[in-house]
């Protein structure tokens, strides 16, 4: 029985995806909730698993397609089993005779989608030597044709000239072109501004210190210092509703929760899945939260659920050592909160010149419906409740 392998239901936020890579071919053996695709669309990447056992029958649509929601891209043979694949009979070549092009072409092509193949067999081309400009340095169709309209398929290959500086051209992925598209977006329909102020955080190091281990015993999760921030954001969007407000035409929606979207770096781009309800949570309930969110970025498991909304943002920049940046926000949302690293640094307290871990902070917001004002004061609250991090566990 032939069972169809569809593209999943995608969000309407999300029109299309593309094919970024097959793990089975034609022919091959498929176990039920195998991955056999990978799908890359504006935001994730989706896997598409095998719906039942049998043999990958036929792939209709190959890497670098772009498809839609519910689309058919493969067809599975359900209980059937792996057959070698048929061979035509050829008359061999005399020894003397060169190598055959299917030869030549086999070499590097193993990447290759079967257009590609076909091009690299007609043309004698051999493929381990083109460079390829696709997803991953993957040679594609069209770099085929043009190294083959070059005539360097049987020409030998150019001396460097001295001097000569190397480039590659790479196209944007589909993620990292929404993510320039969104930074455009937010730097083009957003009057943005910038306040900064700094934090003395040790009262959160002498916490942790003294209660990340009954901590860690009784929750199975380490306390680290984004829940400090998670928590003092939560507790000072409360009192500053207007910075967990989004802007819709002429209207301002104000938020009756706060749902903070939590920046992840992935090999592809960054992320920000959303942490919902903060408002709700304890400090367990936070640090597990995001160190799932952080292991299913790493597996490139997150969906495209755990993207969606947010009302605030909190960004990290400390973890590459950033000691100080102006974070851009994440429409349709109006502020982002920067943390950066946290340096020793001579400060004064009681009049005495002491060492003190210090971080810089920033707010990110969008003037138009926020005023310098309440950016400002709700800096000043992150910064109160970070110093006397008893005030955040009072509701103070």
């Amino acid at each position: 029985m032939s069972i169809e392998v569809k593209v999943p239901v995608l969000p309407e936020s999300v029109s299309d995806a593309t094919i970024a890579s097959w793990h089975k071919k034609a022919g091959d053996a498929v176990q039920r909730d195998e991955n056999l695709v990978d799908l890359e669309t504006d935001k994730v990447v989706l896997e598409v698993p095998a719906p039942v056992d049998g043999v990958l029958k036929e792939i209709r649509h190959h890497t670098g397609d772009t498809v839609n929601s519910e689309q058919i891209i493969a067809i599975i043979e359900e209980g059937a089993a792996a057959t070698p694949a048929k061979t035509e009979n050829k008359v061999e070549p005399a020894k003397s005779e060169a190598p055959k092009a299917e030869k030549i072409a086999a070499k590097g092509n193993e990447e290759l989608s079967p257009a590609g193949r076909r091009v690299a067999v007609e043309e004698n081309i051999d493929a381990s030597k083109v460079a390829g400009t696709g997803r991953d340095g993957r040679v594609t169709k069209e770099d085929l044709v043009n190294y083959g309209k070059a005539g360097s398929a049987t020409a030998p290959a150019a001396k460097p000239t001295p001097g000569a500086r190397p480039e590659e051209r790479v196209p944007m992925t589909r993620m990292r072109a929404k993510i320039a598209e969104r930074l455009m977006q937010s730097k083009n329909s957003i009057a943005m501004l910038t306040s900064f102020n700094e934090v003395n955080l040790a009262e959160v190091v002498k916490m942790r210190k003294s209660l990340g281990e009954q901590f860690q015993k009784t929750h199975g999760i380490k306390l680290g210092f984004m829940s400090f921030f998670v928590k003092a954001a939560a507790e000072a969007l409360k009192r500053r509703p207007i910075v967990n407000a989004s802007v819709d035409g002429n209207d301002v929606i104000y938020h009756g929760y706060q749902d903070i979207s939590i920046a992840v770096s992935t090999d592809k781009g960054l992320v920000t899945p959303v942490l919902r309800d903060v408002q709700d949570m304890g400090f367990a309930d936070i640090e597990q939260g995001i160190a799932d969110y952080a292991k299913k970025a790493r597996d490139g498991k997150l969906s495209l659920d755990d993207l969606q909304g947010g009302t605030f943002t909190i960004t990290n920049g400390g973890t590459f050592g950033s000691l100080l940046s102006t974070p851009i926000v994440n429409p349709p949302q109006s502020a982002i909160l920067g943390m950066h690293t946290i340096k020793e640094r001579a400060i004064v307290e009681n009049g005495q010149v002491i060492a003190a871990p210090m971080m810089y902070i920033a707010i990110s917001y969008d003037h138009r419906i926020i005023d310098g004002k309440d950016a400002v004061l709700f800096l000043v609250d992150i910064k109160d409740q970070l110093e006397n991090p008893q005030r955040m566990l009072l509701g103070l």
